[in-house]
């Protein structure tokens, strides 16, 4: 107990110590990597997404190349890329690396949030006379803007877990305080390092569940809400009848 103590005092000091940077500048570091690696790799993934969900084909190399991506270990990567790469291009290689990372969850969530989609109401909106264009921006889009939020979600989750790594190659980061804690036995900085992280990574959580909810028609949350509410009037029915009788 103690020793949570002592870390949420560091925190809170104003003054990391042990020639660190201070919080604010390791925590917009951070935040630089996990977005800019978030948005190449939706913009990579989500186009990728939609053509597997919208035409039906290439699902199997898809699901191939995700499951091998995410076999990748992302340390040994992020090692390989900086030596081959020099040290000249550290950033770049830590980019590389989180977009890899990032990429099979965004896919995933694009061509999932298209396969989610009841196939009548694509047959309804191709009846109506909506060009493939038409269907894929009014109907499929929106529809499948929730799981495609969801991937979104997962990936930057686990992107901002794995930017820690970034500061074994001098980059800084969140990640910083844990890796020189731990050689100048400061289990505070180590421990504070580790809750600024996890207090990241459940605002982002938070903010990207908030979006994902908010992404839902109208139209599919009155639906769910009466799904939702039918066993309860059933429910209500029997209890009445049994009543009465």
């Amino acid at each position: 107990m103690n020793l949570i103590a002592e870390a949420i005092a560091w925190i809170f000091s104003g003054n990391p110590g042990a020639g660190l940077a201070p919080i604010p500048v390791a925590l917009g570091q951070h935040l630089f990597f996990t977005f800019v690696s978030v948005l190449i790799a939706a913009l990579i993934a989500v186009p990728l997404g939609w053509a597997i969900g919208h035409t039906g084909k290439g699902r199997d190399i898809a699901v191939a190349i995700s499951g091998a991506a995410r076999a990748i270990p992302s340390f040994g990567l992020l090692i390989l890329l900086f030596l081959l790469l020099g040290v000249l291009r550290t950033t770049e290689a830590a980019i590389i690396t989180f977009v890899l990372l990032a990429i099979p969850s965004i896919l995933a969530g694009a061509y999932t949030g298209f396969e989610a989609i009841d196939r009548k109401v694509i047959d309804a909106a191709r009846s109506m006379g909506m060009t493939q264009w038409q269907v894929l921006w009014r109907v499929e889009v929106p529809l499948g803007l929730s799981l495609l939020i969801a991937g979104l979600r997962s990936a930057t989750l686990q992107v901002v877990a794995t930017v820690t790594i970034a500061a074994f190659i001098n980059l800084g980061g969140l990640g910083q305080y844990i890796l020189a804690g731990i050689p100048l036995r400061r289990f505070d900085i180590v421990l504070g390092g580790a809750l600024l992280v996890a207090a990241l990574a459940l605002v982002l959580d938070g903010i990207f569940a908030l979006l994902q909810r908010a992404s839902i028609p109208a139209g599919v949350r009155a639906s769910q809400s009466e799904h939702r509410s039918a066993p309860k009037r059933s429910a209500s029915a029997r209890t009445a009848s049994a009543a009465v009788s």
